[in-house]
């Protein structure tokens, strides 16, 4: 870091926290040279990930339009705020841990659909209603039939090991 007073390169830092909003770091720093302190804030710089329509178009990633979806979906069920919340980082740290610049919508609304199945299957068709975009109701109702089956499964799986334990 250059000193803003004799524009030596040599600082130590004397301070360090983040700053209010928690975005960055300011650090209180002193000249080796002249010993002059200044600060200096760090932040870090991210890259603006791009999220690819159906029709094409780009535009940036939002997680906050994932949240509104979950939302939509887990209306007037048993999901609380916080699991909601959660769900939206788990999708978030996903997207970007792919380290690519752009993702498909489909992509995305893949990794929301298959968190949304395991916590609320009635979730799960909602939001799968509208991403999906069922062309028959036949269709939703297979899709509605697995999710069914799958419940089952799990209750069943669920006696099973609670008769293991008596």
């Amino acid at each position: 870091m250059k000193c803003m007073y004799c524009n030596c390169t040599d600082s130590r830092v004397v301070d360090s926290r983040p700053t209010e909003e928690g975005n960055a770091i300011r650090r209180r720093r002193e000249c080796e040279k002249c010993n002059r302190r200044f600060t200096t804030y760090e932040k870090v710089d991210t890259v603006v990930l791009m999220a690819i329509k159906k029709d094409g178009r780009r535009e940036a990633f939002d997680a906050a339009k994932i949240r509104r979806g979950i939302q939509r979906a887990c209306e007037k069920r048993p999901v609380s705020s916080a699991v909601i919340d959660k769900l939206v980082r788990e999708v978030e740290m996903e997207v970007h841990n792919l380290l690519e610049q752009e993702i498909t919508t489909e992509n995305i609304g893949k990794m929301v659909m298959g968190r949304l199945r395991k916590l609320d299957g009635v979730a799960y068709l909602r939001f799968a209603s509208v991403y999906l975009d069922f062309d028959t109701a036949r269709s939703f109702m297979e899709e509605a039939g697995s999710v069914q089956e799958e419940e089952r499964r799990q209750q069943v799986g669920g006696e099973q090991i609670e008769m293991e334990r008596v």
